[in-house]
Parts: C-alpha cells; sequence; structure tokens
C-alpha cells in the first residue's frame, strides 16, 4: 500500500471516528441546534415568537425520521409550578446556552430559558453518546419568585411525534411485586388506538412495571424510553388525532416540592432511543447505552457476574459455626461471595452483631471468608427498624407515617434529615467493622410513604423526596464514603427496577426465590430493559440437577441460598461442575444481545432464549422443557453472520456440528428433550 493510499485510508477512519464522535451545531440566524453523533440526529429550535419546540429526531443510518406534529409543538418542558402551567406553548427568552464534553464520546448542550414574567429560569440539558442512537435529556428549573411556591406537576418524558396515519404497537414489562399477582416479569404487548386509551406504565418503588417502554410501527421504526427515577411514576403512550401523533409523558406522582426564592428544583433524567426492528433490537439499544452511559461499573469485569452463597436457607438462624462450615464448602465449590442475610445483627436498626450467634464477632467470620479468597456481603435494610430498636426507642418520631411491616420492622422516613445523617453513619460503621465488600440492601418498599408534618420534608411530597433526598442520598454519600462496597438492589423481590436504579446498584434480584420457573421467568422479561447482568436469581434447592441448575445460569449473579451442608455428595458434585460451566458462560452473556426465542415461560411449552456476543461474534442458547407433552424445538439462533462458519456444541454431550450461520438461523437445529425438567444449552463459536 503506497503512502498517498495509506493516508488516504487514514483520513477516512479519522472522520469515520469524527462522525461517531457527539456534536453540537448551532445556527445563530434560525436560532437552531443539530445535535448529531453519526447514529441519531435531534433538532431543537428556539423560535421568532419565544417558543422552544424540538422539531426532529432521526436515526442517520435507516433514515427512519420522526418529527413533531404539524400545529402541535413539542417542548421538554412540562411543568407546574404553584398556578402557572409551563409548557411548548410557553413564551421564553434565551439567557444563554453552551456545550461541554462528557466521557464515552459524549456531549452535553445546555440551553439556558427565562419566561417573560420572569418567574422561572429553566436549564435544559440534552446529552449524546458516540454511536447510541439515544438522547438523554433533563430539566432544572430555577424559582425567580420573591416567595416561595411548590412544584406540582414534571414530567420527565413530554413528547409529541407525529405517527403519519401509522399503526402502532406498544410494550412493556412488570416488575415482581408481591401485591400483584400479575408480576415476575412478564412482557405486555397492546395496540394503540387513536385517540383510544394511553398504555400505561406504573413504575418504580412499590410500582407493577419497569420504568421502560417501547413503541413501533408496522414497518418496525421504533422508539424506547426510560426514566431515571425510584419513585413511583405514571407514564404512558397515546396516540391522539387524525394524523394518530405520539403522546408521550412520565410524571412523577403526589409530587408537592417546595422552592424557596432563588431555589433549583432538579427533574430526574430520561432518555429517548430510536431502534429499528423487534423488541429484543429496543431492549439491545436501551442495554448497550445504559451500560456505556448510566451503569455502575462492575465490581471485577473478569469474574462478574459472581456466583455467590446466600444464608437466608437457615433463615435467622444464624451460627457463626454453621456459617464458616457453609464457607468452607463454599469456596471448595468455586463460590466467590459469602453473603450474610438477615439476622446476623442484634436486630433491625441496631446494627451490631449479635454476640449470641457471633460469640468470635461477625468480623472473625468475614476474615474467615475473605481467607477463602470469596467476598463477603451482609444483608441490609437501610430503612427499616424493629419497633424496639434503641433507635426508635429513643427517636419514635423518625419513623414515616405510612409502614410496610418488613419482618415486624418499622419504617422509616429516609428524606427526614436526623434519620439520614444517621443511617449513613451506620452503614459505614458496618463496613468498617466487618470489613464487608457487598450489600444486599432489602425492605419492603424503598420510597416510604411519609406525610408527617414534624419531619424536614414537605409533607406532601414523599414520593420525589423519599426518592432523590432520601434513597438515592443516602447510597450516593455511602458509596463516595466507601466507593470500594457494591450494592445488590433487593426490594423484597426484584421491585425498583429503574434506570436510576442501575446508577447505584450492579446488579438487582428479579424473582425472589420462586424456584426454577420463576428464575427463568424473572430473566426472561427483565432482559427486555435490562442488561442480563441485572437479573440474579436466589436457587433455594439442596437436591440438584441439571435442569435445576441450568434455570439460574442465564443472567446475573448466581446466588445459592441453601445448606450446603446438608446436600449429598452427588449434588455437591454436581454443582461444583455447573458453577464451571457458569464460569465458562458469564462473561459472554453478560455483554450479549438477548434474543426471546420463544413466548414467556409456562409450565406446558418449550422455550427458549440465546445470548449473542457480537465482539466474539459467539450464540450461546438455552433451551428449556419445565413439563407438557412437546418433547422437541427446532433452535433457530439469531445474530450469526450468515456467511460464517461455526462449531455447535452441545453442554455435557462429545458430539459437535459445522454449520454456517444461515443455516442455524434459517433450518435450525431439532433438539429433543425426552422428558420433563430437561435443559440444554447450546454453543455455536466460530470456526477460526
Amino acid at each position: 500500500m503506497g503512502l498517498t493510499v495509506k493516508m488516504r485510508f487514514l483520513g477516512a477512519l479519522v472522520a469515520l471516528a469524527a462522525s461517531l464522535l457527539a456534536q453540537s451545531r448551532f445556527d445563530s440566524e434560525l436560532s437552531r441546534w443539530t445535535l448529531s453523533n453519526g447514529r441519531l440526529e435531534a433538532v431543537f429550535q428556539f423560535t421568532p415568537s419565544g417558543a422552544f419546540e424540538l422539531q426532529r429526531l432521526a436515526d442517520l443510518r435507516t433514515g427512519d425520521a420522526w418529527v413533531a406534529p404539524e400545529g402541535l409543538p413539542t417542548s421538554p418542558i412540562r411543568l407546574r409550578i404553584g398556578d402557572r402551567s409551563y409548557d411548548s406553548r410557553g413564551i421564553y427568552r434565551l439567557v444563554d446556552h453552551f456545550v461541554e464534553s462528557l466521557p464515552a464520546g459524549g456531549l452535553r448542550q445546555t440551553i439556558i430559558l427565562e419566561d417573560l414574567q420572569a418567574t422561572a429560569r429553566f436549564h435544559l440539558e440534552f446529552e449524546l453518546f458516540a454511536d447510541h442512537p439515544v438522547l438523554r435529556t433533563s430539566l432544572r428549573v430555577t424559582n425567580l419568585l420573591p416567595r416561595a411556591v411548590h412544584v406540582r406537576q414534571a414530567d420527565m418524558l413530554a413528547l409529541k411525534l407525529g405517527g403519519a396515519g401509522k399503526t402502532f404497537s406498544a410494550f412493556r414489562v412488570t416488575q415482581w411485586n408481591v401485591l400483584s399477582p400479575a408480576g415476575e416479569f412478564r412482557p405486555q404487548q397492546a395496540t394503540l388506538k387513536p385517540d383510544g386509551p394511553a398504555f400505561q406504565v406504573q413504575s418504580g418503588a412499590h410500582g407493577y412495571h419497569c420504568g421502560w417502554l417501547a413503541v413501533r410501527d408496522e414497518a418496525r421504526r421504533g422508539l424506547f424510553a426510560g426514566w431515571e427515577f425510584d419513585g413511583r411514576t405514571s407514564a404512558s403512550v397515546s396516540q391522539v388525532g387524525p394524523d394518530g401523533y405520539l403522546n408521550f409523558s412520565a410524571q412523577i406522582l403526589n409530587l408537592h416540592h417546595r422552592l424557596d426564592p432563588g431555589e433549583d428544583f432538579q427533574g430526574p433524567s430520561a432518555f429517548l432511543g430510536l431502534f429499528h426492528g423487534d423488541w429484543d433490537e429496543a431492549g439491545y439499544r436501551t442495554q448497550s447505552f445504559t451500560e456505556t452511559v448510566l451503569a455502575k461499573p462492575m465490581p471485577d469485569p473478569d469474574r462478574f457476574p459472581y456466583v455467590g452463597w446466600d444464608s437466608w436457607g437457615y433463615l435467622t438462624n444464624l451460627h457463626e459455626d454453621t456459617l464458616r462450615r457453609e464457607a468452607h464448602l463454599a469456596a471448595r465449590l468455586g463460590i466467590e461471595l459469602f453473603i450474610v442475610d438477615l439476622g446476623w445483627a442484634r436486630s433491625m436498626g441496631d446494627w451490631y452483631a449479635d454476640p449470641a450467634k457471633f460469640p468470635s464477632g461477625l468480623r472473625a467470620l468475614s476474615d474467615y471468608v475473605h481467607s477463602l479468597g470469596m467476598r463477603f456481603g451482609v444483608h441490609f435494610t437501610i430503612a427499616e427498624a424493629a419497633p424496639d430498636s434503641p433507635v426508635l426507642r429513643e427517636h419514635p418520631d423518625w419513623t414515616s407515617s405510612e409502614s410496610y411491616h418488613y419482618h415486624g420492622a418499622v419504617s422509616l422516613c429516609l428524606s427526614h434529615q436526623p434519620v439520614k445523617e444517621w443511617v449513613i453513619e451506620q452503614a459505614v460503621r458496618i463496613i468498617d467493622d466487618y470489613d464487608v465488600d457487598w450489600i444486599l440492601q432489602d425492605g419492603e418498599n424503598m420510597v416510604k410513604e411519609c406525610t408527617r408534618t414534624d419531619h424536614t420534608h414537605d409533607p406532601l411530597d414523599s414520593n420525589y423526596s423519599n426518592a432523590v433526598d432520601g434513597l438515592n442520598a443516602v447510597i450516593a454519600e455511602i458509596q463516595r464514603r466507601r466507593p470500594h462496597v457494591h450494592w445488590e438492589n433487593c426490594e423484597n423481590g426484584g421491585n425498583m427496577m429503574t434506570f436510576n436504579m442501575a446508577r447505584y446498584y450492579v446488579t438487582s434480584i428479579t424473582n425472589d426465590a420462586s424456584g426454577s420457573l420463576g428464575a427463568r421467568r424473572g430473566v426472561f422479561g427483565a432482559t427486555y430493559p435490562f442488561s442480563p447482568r441485572y437479573t440474579d436469581r436466589y436457587m433455594p434447592d439442596e437436591r440438584l440437577d441439571t435442569y435445576t441448575t441450568r434455570s439460574y445460569m442465564f443472567g446475573g449473579p448466581w446466588l445459592f441460598m441453601n445448606r450446603l451442608t446438608q446436600m449429598m455428595p452427588d449434588d455437591l458434585r454436581l454443582a461444583a461442575s455447573e458453577i464451571q460451566v457458569y464460569k465458562s458462560l458469564r462473561s459472554r452473556i453478560r455483554r450479549a444481545k438477548v434474543f426471546h426465542l420463544s413466548s414467556w415461560p409456562d409450565e406446558q411449552r418449550l422455550e427458549a432464549i440465546q445470548s449473542y456476543d457480537p465482539e466474539t461474534d459467539t450464540a450461546i442458547a438455552f433451551v428449556t422443557r419445565h413439563d407438557g407433552d412437546a418433547d422437541s424445538y427446532t433452535l433457530r439462533l439469531r445474530g450469526l453472520r450468515a456467511r460464517s462458519n461455526y462449531l455447535v456444541r452441545f453442554e455435557g454431550l462429545p458430539s459437535n456440528l459445522t454449520m454456517t450461520g444461515a443455516q442455524l438461523m434459517n433450518d435450525g437445529l431439532l433438539l429433543t428433550l425426552p422428558i420433563p425438567r430437561t435443559t440444554e444449552i447450546v454453543r455455536a463459536e466460530p470456526l477460526q
């Protein structure tokens, strides 16, 4: 290759790389901002009349474009403060605008507006990141009035986009909720009807759905959205008017946030992404963006998601001698994380190790676990305390007005300033005293309802205050002081499945210890909006077979929640062998695109789920028969390169196949599962 050709080639690479980095161009004559990153283009304009509008979103690779409906301007401002509403009909003054660089090839475009009556200033932020077709937005408002006002309405997803007469389907996923039999991460889909009912998503702590939705038309043009708020949110998408434009919304419920003169209200961020394809594509684009931009970094990329052990098989009947024997066996099996669940402390709220259970001290057990090469974790209910705990005897006024009765505890109000300070100090002391690496955060409804008038939050604002000023502020401060400790989300099961959760926790439980079928259901649904590492599962079984173990392998941390010391030798040998299988799969599943090849797991039909890792061009599929009469399944893998050759292996079987990607995707593999409770693992790896 000559020098001139080389220079042209390098120049082309530089130009390509530059085109993928986020950029913002401002047309001063039209007062128009064009944000682009090679995948997504977003156009905003400050009109001559003083309106601020989103004009266009476009996917630069597929050509899909979404524009504001004619005659109905759309704006990210949708607020009610005091008796004033601010929205797309408002007239504003442009105060300032500027651009900042962000990691991951990103930028933040800030635009500052004031209404003409000088009652409020709006700081609009728009973020793009290299090679992600996603726009992240947030809004901060400053009270310019000489008196206090209350923010009474805030919409994180204020958006109208033209429908062009198309027919749209909408998609959501339920989350674990002990109050709802419709939980267990069930995917739900509906067709939107012009001027028909909105497709609702009730998300957040104690909500019914994950904080995410997607919509697409019959040509497979689609949009997905997520919001970064742990409190209760009412989100929706509806089709409106003769042209059937799409109206999006994500309202913070029961908002009544006081703003003194000059004080700011920071609305939670949200993101909107474009995709072209099926719901798996919407999920993959969501997950790729989340892992790049939002998610808490993984603790150990070479070994995460961990294999763990949790003491809940003993309930609260704990003793250091038993736990040392469990730790010894766990290390021999290849387990990497050892968690002491509820019951280690004198009581909830009295966060000192119970001396009757740990006569040598909990630190001695922690040291022993570390000597075996495992990480040490403890269960911690940051917003619960036993009624007779010293903290409540001394401060009975620290409870929230609504109690959720988690194992007999009383709920604490985290947005009450003295409670917040006390919880932070208790957590830091626990971490230091017991050399903790991992916190299993649990409780029932992490965002408490509290209408007490003797607390430091507004009595009508506990949803926002307990989420942002309470839960988020507490965890952020503990993590700032002790950044080496990693947190697992568990709200009495897989609840609070939000994208704000992903910012603070390295994983989340899906279905609680609900057996093999429940574990697979949780992973199947949760891997639409969330990457596989946010789907950890608790395995309570002591009698094992490969159907059981492989029901827990696809996804995030695999946590044994049983009594290892009471397992038979054959079961222990199987556990050790299956742990090695899991470790050989986990990194490729963790970063993969998930394909949901069948319907949500059911007792009577065969099911299949697949990962595809584009970095290694590797596919891994799990095909499971729970019960029912069907004993065969044609596995058609997805995502492979049609012309490449692949080595196909079956876990535990000596026979291998060589097939092209086209054959594997089109003709497929006929698998026979002759008896109920059978699982087959299929790997397809590229031949050199």
